[in-house]
């Protein structure tokens, strides 16, 4: 095989991530070609045969339609650890630690909580399970990036705002966020970034990139710093790539 086709879903963290993995392909003298796309866009690309490697799957909640044995795929490897969490600037309400201490905090931390649309549904169930709307919380959707540029604001101005969020995410890098216990458990946010490769791709791809592949850990302080990069410093994604791997991209 001298060409593999790439997939990935349609945002600038897995456009990066997929960016980093495009690296050790490249290494591997191959040729790529991308397909992205929505999830229905993804899945029958997977169907037709179309996708070799995908990345990424957050696995086993978020996106088990992808390893549907119909679609063809097999799991590969673990790229980073997606979590799910509420978090509030570094520095702000010190003695809010947990979600549970929310509304006993005399008006410290803000009462609109702005979620990014794709995660309304756990913050719901969150403020749900602690009781928060009796506290006098409400919850403000917006589009993701809306939010994300809210809480951009909330970090640098140091405002004892909620931030859910996952991690990885551009706005967790340079370490300015602490996330806020979840003694219920209820977010139950903990997945696994997995790429997948196509069933009958196997044996047309090098064993040693295979294995390089199953081996390869960026972790989520490398993927939000990737994401940072692009939608902070102005990187392409093959720039802040080649960055990471040239060591740039974290300070040492």
């Amino acid at each position: 095989m001298t060409t593999v086709t790439l997939g990935h879903p349609e945002t600038i963290l897995h456009a990066a991530a997929a960016a980093a993995v495009v690296r050790v392909l490249e290494a591997y003298d191959l040729e790529v070609e991308y397909v992205t796309g929505g999830r229905d866009e993804l899945t029958a690309a997977m169907k037709a045969g179309g996708v070799d490697l995908f990345v990424s799957a957050w696995l086993p909640d978020i996106d088990a339609a992808w390893v549907d044995a119909s679609l063809g795929m097999d799991v590969l490897g673990e790229l980073y650890k997606p979590v799910f969490g509420w978090f509030l600037p570094e520095g702000c309400a010190p003695h809010v630690v947990s979600i549970s201490d929310l509304g006993n905090d005399d008006g410290v931390v803000g009462r609109t909580i702005v979620a990014p649309e794709s995660v309304l549904e756990r913050v719901r169930r969150g403020v749900g399970a602690y009781g928060l709307t009796e506290r006098g919380f409400t919850i403000e959707a917006r589009p993701d990036d809306a939010a994300y540029r809210h809480a951009a604001a909330a970090i640098e101005a140091g405002e004892a705002s909620i931030l859910p969020l996952w991690q990885p995410n551009f706005l967790h890098h340079g370490a300015r966020l602490r996330q806020l216990d979840d003694p219920k458990g209820v977010l139950a946010g903990e997945q696994a970034a997995r790429m997948l490769v196509r069933r009958s791709a196997r044996a047309e791809l090098d064993s040693d990139l295979l294995d390089e592949l199953d081996e390869l850990m960026l972790g989520n302080k490398v993927v939000s710093a990737l994401e940072y990069a692009v939608r902070c410093d102005g990187m392409s994604t093959d720039d802040a790539a080649e960055a990471w791997q040239r060591g740039k991209l974290l300070p040492r």
